[in-house]
C-alpha cells in the first residue's frame, strides 16, 4: 500500500498546513508526556508487558479494537470500497470475521498465556527450541509491519506538511521513530494502551463526522449514495459484482483465487498476530476475556460500517478515476474525501475536518507501531533472553533487557524504513499476515485443542509455515516481474498468485499434523493444563485458588520451580 497520495492531490491551503504542523507538534508532545506519566512505576515484568492488568473492561476493549484496526486497515478499507465496490466491502468485512476466530481462541489463550506467544506454546513442549522458534516467528511478523508503518508515517506527514523531498521524509521518519521508541522503552504496555485508546476515540470521531457529512450530501438516502457511487466508478455495471479488483492481465481463475486468498489471509492472520495475542493477555481476568472480545466486535463493526460509507462516499463525490490517478491502491480516498467536504481546506470547517482526519491517521500509525514494537521486544527479551539464555532472569534484569530490545528493534525498523522509502512495500503487510496465519495460528490451534500435538510438530509448524510464506511471497508477482512489484525489473514469478495463504496455511497445518503423528514418539509431550502457583496469583487468581492449581513438573529446562 502506498501512502504517497495521502495529501499530494489534495489542494491543502497554506494556513491548513500551518494548523497541521501545530496539531502534529502538540500531539507529539502530549504523547511523549503521556508515556512518561503512565509508564510502570517499578521494573516489574507484569507491569511492563501487561500494564499490571489494571485497565478496565472498556479500556481493554478499546485498546484491543485499536490493535485490530491498524493504519493499513484505516486507509485501505476506504480505498478498496471506493475503487472495487463489492470486492472492497467483502474485504472490509474480513476484518470483522477475523474477530470470530479470536473469539474462539480467547478463553484458552487467556487461561494459558502470560505475556507472549511463547508462553502459550511452552505449555505444550518444554525446552529452549520452542521459545527460540516462537521468538523468531514473532520477529518475522512484527518487523515487516514496523518497516511499513514507519515508512508510511514519514511519507504521509511530509506530504501533509508540504515537504516533497526524500530527505525530508527520511528525517520525519527518524524523528517519529525516535518518539515511538521512547514511548515503548519508557511506557511499556500502559503507554501503548493509552495510545490505542486515544487513537480509537480520535479515529471514531473523525470517521463518524465524515460519514455523517457524506450521508447529508445524499439526503440520508442509502439508495442515492449507492447509485452515485456506482455511476462515478470505473465500471458502473460491475461495481456491485464480484471481480472488479481483478488485474487486466490476470486470468479469471487466478483473480478469484487471489481474492479468496486475500480474504483468508485477513481472517486467519489478524487474530493470531503477536501484538494481538499480547493484548489478549493483558485482560484482567479469564471471566472478562469473552466479554471484552464481544465488545471489540461491536466496536470494529461500527468502524467497518462507517468505513464502507466513507468508501462509497469517496467513489460518489471524488470519483474512482480521480482516486486512481493519485494512488492506484486507493489509500488516498479518505484524505481526498476529507479535503473536498465542508467546503474544502480553504474554509474554516474544511480545514478543521481535514486536520481531524489527518490526526486520526497519524495517531493510528503511532499506536500500531508502538504495539508492534513492544510485541517484538517481548519476544526477544522474555522468550529468548530471559527464558533461554538465563533460564528465568530477575524481573529488573528482564525489564531492562526488554527496553534495550525495544530500542534496538525500533532503531532497526527506522533504518530499514528509511532505506526502503520510495519503494512499493505494500506487500509487507500481506506477508506479515500470511506468516501469522501459516505458522502462529496452526501452532496455537493444535497446542490449545489437540492433545497429541508434539514438540516436533510444533517446531515444524512454526518454521515450516514461516519458510513457506516467505518463499512463496518472494516468488510471487508482488515481489518481482510486475510494474507495481518491489523489484519490477526482476522476473522470478514462479508462483502465479499474489496471495500465498491458500498454500502456506494448509502447509502449516499439514506439517504440524504429519510430524506429530509420524515423528519421534519419544519427543511427544502431553498438554499441561496446570500452571505454577506463582503465575496463577500474578494473574489475579483467574484460574481459581492456588490450592486447586497443581505444580508443574518443571520449568523450561525441566527444573523444579515456577516457569
Amino acid at each position: 500500500m502506498s501512502v504517497r497520495g495521502l495529501a499530494a492531490a489534495v489542494p491543502v491551503a497554506s494556513h491548513t498546513r500551518g494548523v497541521l504542523l501545530v496539531a502534529f507538534l502538540a500531539f507529539l508532545v502530549v504523547m511523549l508526556l503521556l508515556c512518561l506519566m503512565v509508564g510502570p512505576e517499578k521494573d516489574q515484568i507484569d507491569a511492563y508487558y501487561g500494564g499490571g492488568r489494571r485497565i478496565g473492561l472498556l479500556g481493554n476493549a478499546l485498546a484491543l479494537a485499536g490493535v485490530c484496526i491498524p493504519a493499513g486497515t484505516v486507509l485501505g478499507t476506504t480505498g478498496t470500497v471506493a475503487l472495487f465496490g463489492y470486492d472492497g466491502i467483502f474485504i472490509s468485512l474480513s476484518t470483522l470475521l477475523s474477530l470470530g476466530v479470536l473469539l474462539l481462541l480467547v478463553n484458552p489463550l487467556r487461561r494459558r498465556g502470560r505475556f507472549t506467544i511463547g508462553d502459550v506454546l511452552a505449555h505444550r513442549a518444554a525446552g529452549p527450541a520452542v521459545r527460540i522458534a516462537s521468538g523468531v516467528v514473532a520477529i518475522a511478523v512484527c518487523l515487516p509491519l514496523l518497516m511499513f508503518e514507519l515508512a508510511s508515517v514519514g511519507v504521509s506527514v511530509a506530504l501533509l506538511l508540504g515537504l516533497t523531498g526524500s530527505s525530508a521524509q527520511q528525517v520525519i521518519t527518524v524523528m517519529i521513530g525516535l518518539l515511538i521508541i521512547s514511548a515503548t522503552v519508557f511506557g511499556g504496555m500502559r503507554c501503548t494502551s493509552a495510545l490505542q485508546i486515544i487513537k480509537n476515540i480520535v479515529l471514531f470521531s473523525a470517521c463518524a463526522v465524515v460519514a455523517m457529512l457524506v450521508m447529508s450530501k445524499f439526503s440520508w438516502s442509502v439508495d442515492l449514495l449507492l447509485d452515485s457511487a456506482s455511476r462515478n466508478s470505473a465500471r458502473p455495471a460491475g461495481y456491485f459484482s464480484q471481480g472488479l479488483s481483478k488485474q487486466p492481465d490476470v486470468s479469471n481463475a487466478a483473480a478469484d483465487l487471489d481474492f479468496v486468498g486475500l480474504v483468508l489471509t485477513i481472517i486467519l492472520g489478524v487474530a493470531s498476530m503477536p501484538h494481538v495475542i499480547m493484548r489478549v493477555n493483558t485482560l484482567p481476568a479469564l471471566s472478562s476475556a469473552t466479554t471484552a472480545v464481544r465488545h471489540v466486535i461491536n466496536i470494529v463493526a461500527a468502524f467497518v460500517l462507517t468505513a464502507i460509507v466513507i468508501g462509497l462516499g469517496s467513489a460518489a463525490l471524488v470519483g474512482s478515476r480521480s482516486i486512481v490517478s493519485v494512488d492506484p491502491g486507493g489509500t488516498s480516498a479518505l484524505m481526498l474525501l476529507a479535503g473536498s467536504l465542508a467546503g474544502g481546506t480553504s474554509t474554516t470547517g474544511g480545514t478543521w475536518l481535514f486536520v481531524l482526519v489527518a490526526c486520526a491517521v497519524f495517531a493510528t500509525i503511532l499506536a500500531t507501531t508502538a504495539s508492534v514494537t513492544l510485541a517484538a521486544a517481548a519476544a526477544v527479551a522474555h522468550d529468548i533472553y530471559a527464558q533461554v539464555l538465563h533460564g528465568g532472569a530477575e524481573e529488573e534484569v528482564e525489564v531492562s533487557a526488554a527496553r534495550w530490545a525495544a530500542a534496538g528493534l525500533g532503531a532497526l525498523g527506522v533504518v530499514l524504513a528509511v532505506s526502503v522509502q520510495g519503494w512499493n512495500i505494500q506487500f509487507l503487510t500481506t506477508l506479515a499476515l500470511s506468516i501469522s496465519a501459516s505458522s502462529v495460528l496452526p501452532a496455537l490451534v493444535y497446542s490449545l485443542f489437540w492433545n497429541s500435538y508434539t514438540r516436533t510438530g510444533l517446531l515444524w509448524t512454526l518454521y515450516g509455515g514461516l519458510a513457506c510464506s516467505a518463499a512463496l511471497q518472494a516468488l510471487s508477482p508482488a515481489f518481482t516481474g510486475r510494474p507495481d512489484a518491489l523489484f519490477p525489473d526482476w522476473d522470478m514469478n514462479w508462483y502465479p498468485l499474489q496471495s500465498v495463504a491458500l498454500v502456506s496455511v494448509p502447509v502449516g497445518f499439514l506439517l504440524g499434523w504429519v510430524t506429530s503423528r509420524y515423528g519421534n514418539p519419544e519427543k511427544a509431550t502431553r498438554l499441561r493444563l496446570n500452571m505454577p502457583k506463582r503465575l496463577n496469583s500474578q494473574m489475579g487468581g483467574s484460574l481459581g485458588p492456588a490450592s486447586q492449581v497443581p505444580e508443574t513438573t518443571g520449568d523450561l529446562f525441566h527444573r523444579p520451580g515456577p516457569m
